[in-house]
């Protein structure tokens, strides 16, 4: 009896492990906020969850243990083993580790369907290219569909699946390297199948694929708009470079990336085109692997590669569908541009496929008299992992369902409905600060609609504190989620600035603020501009001048960061400096534009040694002078409480270099 149940455990837990390949890189629902990444990690965690049962099952019943191992084991555990540590001692917010973008749960995911795939045997193991090259096929189908419009003609489809570039993968750029890769294995079984049937299979689908391929390389030329934004391999080096001397061990932390690229970039970024892009990944994944993870995951990860390549070198990764070519492909794409979740699990299965694996007998676990207590105790903690970790991502997946619900409710301007989601979300998931962020700048909304009616009430008055105070509550919440990110200060410090009309003080806490956010993103000139507008508005045309001057030394084709500094120089009566920057602004902006009236104009008022500018107040100029709202907008001004300061800044390494070019 036990035996039948096993041989249906067995079968089972093969067809599970089918599912997996199937459904990793093909599933995409409406129902998040991010439709292709959290389906994916929902899938691969329930699966594989699945998948750790139903083996625990089955070693209960028989009372055997057994499993197979692989020559790459050891290096893969370590490689998980430096990613969850580097989560969990130097990722500010594990959130962002574990869930989105969750690259430690998806490692972990590939990682585990690596031993998974090992333990099936060999006619098991060959039948994963059929189902790797059907899930190719039919991520092709939707491709193609896109590409010749016809998602365009179903008016009941999300606004995303009717674009040109659209792919269950999300992405172009990684459809095509998932094809590229998955196309030798299929081109390799329909050379040298024998069986009439399943050559069919791998003709169809050797040629969906390769259709696919061209449909994904055609949409990825400049032409079409879907070229992916990268980072350059010089500025990725740079952060990775100087993420490795300041946590030379574990990095910056899983998840944290964007982090690191707004301390670390190179100030040669700021020439590039994508100068203003906050990049979450570098260029490379073993790049961004260096920089979150530290040398020692760096080091793992190139000898899991020198690993590989010895095996072939050695002739020990052999196969006539051509899997050699595809493991060598994928190393190749993850080195060379960012490690999508797909590929990533793509590189594990791969290599679970490629090689020959060594099973392990321990023998009868039943212990004394058949007792199956030790079984119990074996299998207790796998059992225990899979129900934890299901509890806690079974509320990550309730709070970002709720997000997307409020997310809904934002865009039809349904400001109490959007209020209310967004309190239930961040009740079950208080740690993701996207959930804070959203939050703040509700309640800010709310505030300002509030203030803007013609008669406030004592009522309207006491709206309007909770809302400021609960706005900066929850600006101050993403900080203390992750202290060293810019983007969470400049939240804050935008809050403080937008009730500078509302609130006594406003103006000071957001000039604080800004500077915790110019130290952590040194060269964000726009950041600057924001803190120079502040001392501007105050009178203090010093400062202001000087951080101005900041911002063009940041980058010297900023029309804004030179228009505001010739504006400042006016104020404090420097004429000649003035007239020198505006007619830079005039070389920098386009000939007969709003910008380019806007700043002659100037020009021609400085060059009569005009005091005071007159500038249209309906121009639809880009160039915008240091302004700041002052004009109270109550009286009189709420007096904010003493825990709405801005949150002690972090000690950073590195900082005090930052606070000298700040």
């Amino acid at each position: 009896m036990e035996s039948k149940a096993s041989k249906y455990l067995e079968s089972v837990e093969r067809y599970l492990v089918y599912a997996l390949i199937i459904l990793f890189p093909l599933l995409f629902v409406n129902l998040f906020a991010n439709a292709f990444v959290t389906p994916k990690l929902i899938v691969g965690a329930a699966l594989i969850g699945l998948i750790l049962l139903v083996k625990s099952l089955k070693v209960y019943l028989t009372g055997q243990l057994k499993f197979s191992i692989g020559k790459y084991d050891a290096v893969i555990f370590a490689l998980v083993a430096i990613f969850w540590a580097s989560s969990l001692m130097r990722t500010p917010n594990r959130a962002e580790a574990f869930f989105l973008p969750g690259t430690t749960t998806f490692v972990t995911i590939a990682a585990l369907s690596y031993i998974i795939v090992n333990q099936l045997d060999g006619g098991a193991k060959k039948r994963l290219v059929e189902w790797l090259a059907v899930s190719a096929s039919i991520v092709s189908l939707f491709v193609l569909a896109a590409t010749v419009g016809i998602f365009e003609s179903i008016p009941q489809l999300p606004a995303f699946m009717k674009q040109d570039g659209f792919s269950p993968l999300g992405g172009i750029l990684p459809t095509l390297l998932f094809f590229v890769t998955i196309a030798p294995l299929a081109v390799g079984k329909f050379l040298f199948e024998k069986t009439p049937g399943k050559r069919v299979l791998y003709g169809v689908t050797s040629v969906l694929i390769i259709l696919g391929a061209f449909a994904s390389g055609f949409q990825s030329l400049p032409a079409n708009g879907n070229v992916a934004n990268l980072p350059s391999f010089s500025t990725s080096w740079g952060v990775a470079i100087d993420s490795v001397k300041e946590s030379p061990a574990l990095g910056v932390g899983v998840g944290n990336y964007l982090t690191a690229f707004n301390r670390f970039r190179p100030i040669q970024h700021n020439q590039t085109d994508l100068w203003n892009v906050r990049f979450n990944t570098s260029r490379s994944f073993f790049l961004t692997t260096m920089t979150e993870t530290g040398l020692l995951g760096i080091a793992t990860l190139l000898a899991l590669t020198y690993l590989i390549f010895k095996s072939l070198n050695r002739g020990k990764l052999m196969d006539k569908g051509a899997l050699p070519l595809a493991v060598v492909i994928n190393i190749i794409a993850l080195a060379l541009f960012p490690g999508h979740v797909v590929l990533i699990f793509l590189f594990m299965i791969l290599l679970a496929m490629s090689q020959g694996t060594k099973s392990i007998n321990l023998g009868s676990a039943t212990g004394i008299q058949g007792s199956k207590l030790p079984v119990l105790i074996s299998i207790l903690p796998v059992v225990l992992a899979v129900g934890y970790s299901s509890y806690y991502l079974g509320k990550l997946v309730s709070s970002e369902f709720t997000y997307r619900r409020a997310l809904g409710h934002i865009s039809r301007n349904e400001g109490l409905q959007s209020y209310n989601t967004l309190q239930a979300a961040i009740a079950t998931s208080p740690r993701v600060d996207r959930y804070h962020a959203t939050y703040a700048q509700i309640n800010l909304a709310l505030a300002n609609s509030i203030a803007n009616n013609e008669n406030i009430t004592d009522q309207d008055r006491t709206n309007i504190t909770q809302l400021v105070q609960q706005a900066i509550r929850e600006g101050q919440a993403t900080i203390a989620l992750n202290p060293t990110r810019a983007g969470n200060w400049e939240l804050l410090g935008s809050i403080y600035r937008s009730i500078i009309p509302l609130a006594q003080g406003a103006d000071q806490f957001a000039a604080q603020t800004y500077s915790q956010a110019v130290a952590l993103d040194p060269f964000n000139p726009d950041t600057r501009i924001a803190l120079g507008g502040l001392f501007f508005a105050a009178g203090n045309f010093e400062n202001a001048i000087d951080i101005f001057e900041l911002a063009v030394q940041t980058k010297g084709d900023h029309a804004n960061a030179h228009y505001n500094l010739g504006i400042a120089y006016r104020e404090n009566g420097k004429i000649d400096q003035a007239i020198q920057q505006m007619s830079i602004v005039l070389s920098l902006v386009e000939r007969g534009s709003d910008d380019f009236e806007l700043a002659q104009s100037t020009l021609q008022e400085l060059q009569t040694r005009r005091e005071q500018a007159q500038t249209s107040e309906e121009s639809t100029a880009n160039l915008t002078p240091p302004s700041v709202p002052t004009e109270p907008a109550l009286e009189p001004q709420l007096e904010l409480p003493e825990d709405a300061e801005p949150p002690e800044a972090p000690e950073v390494e590195g900082e005090a270099d930052s606070d000298e070019t700040s």
